[in-house]
């Protein structure tokens, strides 16, 4: 199992359930849906092949209007960060960030999808949800053993088909998609919910369905896996409803139908308690899911309050005149103002003006500590990554990921210490303590 766990068959389906994120609309609660195969690659966005040796699988997904295209396959590490290879993702991320990596991504692979505008600038339209899609949003992965053989009949059924665009947001929306990529794995296993979604196919209803067909079929392997939302300034997203649920947790349309109508809301109630729409919980028994390496079981509750503690004591000894600081919103600050790039090796970077000169600071794992930044301004980076890191919800926390970044924190305080002296223009650049 490539997403979860190297113990499990050759070859796999996931169900991506994608939180939604935004304020545009109503519909925006239901999240978004994807498949990735573990097994299928591509020649391009749209031409499906059998993996090589050493390749990760692709994500299948729909959008509306990309390149009138119906489906899209892009490899599984871009598709969640917008980068090639798991050590280039960035540790904490901004808009103008994710948008860099998403363009820097199109223009290498998706042009012919989503082509330049005529000023050669960056086109608009909905192709940039194909790549990085975990800066915006968590992600539940729901992942089911399939065979070689079911694999090579999906890539000869979705080669020869017509691939043009047919969206539609009643029916025939993302999570029909996904529905109709894993009943071919697994015929009639998948179907929507006249009731509690009124008939409107939803990621969170096609979740439920294949947790439930696994449940009825225990020898098939199946494992769930939460991939969580980038640190960052980006903002979080939210729990992901179907329909009914949607509108019984929206105060803005349950409140007026009281009102309005008391016997609707009572029906709405109804079909929300009777379905059990909202006892479903996409996270529960889930590992996490480390970029680059296994999955990971949640990080304990005692193991993170300790290091919350631990944090919130470094940050009181470090910022003495500045209590309760909130590291992540000055650090997300701050980048707001940088520049962003890339190093030799393709790592995204920083370009920072501190007083009168510029530094590069790595924003990976692997190039954080080498870039020409101080180690001041390196370790408030990590501040910011640890703070926001253990603000997720603990089911999101990986204990590896936690402990990395600790790690990577106490060398730069060991970096600063060995200095004899700090130059005066440093401390005065101390992003952390000039905040207002």
């Amino acid at each position: 199992m490539v997403l979860a766990c190297a113990a499990l068959a050759s070859a796999s389906a996931t169900l991506l359930l994608e939180e939604p994120y935004g304020h545009m609309g109503f519909f925006t609660a239901t999240g978004h849906a994807a498949v990735y195969l573990s097994g299928v690659c591509a020649d391009t966005p749209v031409v499906l092949r059998r993996c090589a040796s050493g390749e990760t699988g692709i994500v299948l997904s729909r959008y509306d209007g990309v390149g009138g295209y119906d489906w899209v396959a892009i490899p599984l590490i871009p598709y969640l960060y917008a980068v090639e290879r798991a050590e280039d993702v960035p540790l904490f991320a901004n808009a103008k960030m994710a948008a860099f990596l998403r363009d820097r991504y199109r223009r290498k692979y998706l042009e012919d999808i989503a082509p330049d505008v005529r000023n050669g600038e960056t086109p608009g339209g909905n192709w940039y949800q194909l790549v990085g899609s975990s800066y915006d949003r968590a992600i539940y992965g729901f992942e089911i053993e399939t065979t070689t053989e079911q694999d090579d009949a999906l890539i000869r059924k979705y080669n020869s088909s017509p691939n043009r665009s047919h969206f539609h947001l009643a029916t025939n929306n993302c999570a029909d998609f996904a529905k109709g990529v894993l009943n071919f794995y697994y015929p009639k296993s998948l179907h929507r919910s006249l009731v509690a979604d009124v008939g409107i196919t939803t990621p969170k209803q096609i979740a439920k369905m294949l947790t439930k067909f696994s449940a009825r079929h225990p020898e098939l392997q199946f494992s769930k896996l939460i991939i969580a939302q980038v640190p960052g300034s980006m903002p979080r997203s939210s729990n992901v409803h179907g329909v009914v649920e949607s509108f019984f947790k929206a105060k803005k349309y349950i409140v007026p139908s009281v009102v309005v109508s008391p016997i609707f809301a009572g029906c709405v109630a109804a079909v929300y308690v009777g379905t059990g729409a909202g006892h479903f919980e996409p996270g529960r028994n889930a590992m996490v899911f480390v970029v680059g390496g296994g999955p990971e079981q949640t990080l304990g509750r005692e193991d993170r309050r300790a290091y919350q503690h631990q944090l919130k004591h470094l940050l009181a000894d470090t910022y003495p005149d500045k209590p309760g600081v909130q590291a992540d919103k000055a650090w997300a600050r701050l980048q707001s103002k940088a520049k962003t790039g890339v190093d030799a090796q393709g790592r995204p970077v920083l370009d920072v003006q501190l007083g009168k000169r510029r530094v590069q600071i790595g924003m990976a794992a692997d190039n954080v500590l080498s870039g020409s930044a101080p180690p001041e301004l390196v370790r408030q980076l990590l501040e910011a990554r640890l703070q926001a890191e253990l603000r997720r919800s603990p089911q999101a926390l990986s204990e590896g990921e936690i402990e990395r970044d600790w790690g990577l924190l106490q060398k730069t305080q060991a970096q600063s210490d060995s200095r004899v002296a700090i130059p005066l223009a440093t401390r005065s650049e101390n992003i952390l303590g000039n905040q207002p």
